[in-house]
């Protein structure tokens, strides 16, 4: 579970955070409630789950909406 919530949470940095940052709180946060032996990597899913929940915030409130633009 915690190599999961890590890479959940890499990967939602890019693609469908407001989905895949919550799951890898979740994830990661059952990991260290279990006594993982991969602490460090439960906490760094904790961690970009956190981080893909900021830009979840920071794209809805620039562009008003919760998708990526790479346009003008």
């Amino acid at each position: 579970m915690a190599v999961a919530s890590f890479v959940l949470g890499l990967v939602g940095l890019l693609v469908f955070n407001v989905v895949l940052g919550p799951l890898a709180l979740v994830l990661a946060g059952l990991a260290l409630a279990r006594g993982t032996t991969r602490r460090g990597r439960a906490l760094l899913g904790l961690t970009l789950g956190a981080a893909d929940l900021i830009v979840l915030a920071a794209l809805a409130t620039t562009d008003h909406t919760l998708s990526w633009s790479l346009g003008p």
